[in-house]
């Protein structure tokens, strides 16, 4: 049974920095999507950013520059650093994760399987 746990959310001001866990228990694809989506209240939810076991990376342009997601294959944790927090980031984050079937992970939170229960990140400005 694979279970996906996020930590790390918390309430900064604007310019601060945070850095997202997942941590993943009973996840043994070699091949492995992961990634990071969010939910504003009264929004839906959208991807933040991936990475795939294959090195590839994608990032929302909002996000560009600000965000970096890495992982930690060898003890299936993988991260996303947030700088240069703004108050539109506020939101709950969920990790997300299944198997790699392309060179690019998904984009669709209709295609990830796994999902953690979401930690909060509030900016205020």
């Amino acid at each position: 049974q694979v279970k996906l746990m996020e930590s790390g959310g918390g309430s900064v001001q604007a310019g601060g920095s945070l850095r997202l866990s997942c941590a993943a228990s009973g996840y043994t694809y070699s091949s492995r999507c992961m990634g990071w989506f969010r939910q504003a209240p009264g929004k839906e939810r959208e991807l933040v950013s991936t990475i795939s076991d294959a090195g590839t990376t994608y990032y929302r342009d909002s996000v560009k520059g600000r965000f970096t997601i890495s992982m930690d294959n060898a003890n299936n944790i993988w991260y996303l650093q947030m700088n240069t927090l703004k108050p539109e980031d506020t939101a709950i984050y969920y990790c997300a994760a299944d198997r790699r079937t392309d060179l690019w992970c998904s984009r669709s939170r209709w295609d990830y399987n796994y999902w953690g229960q979401g930690t909060q990140v509030t900016v205020s400005s």
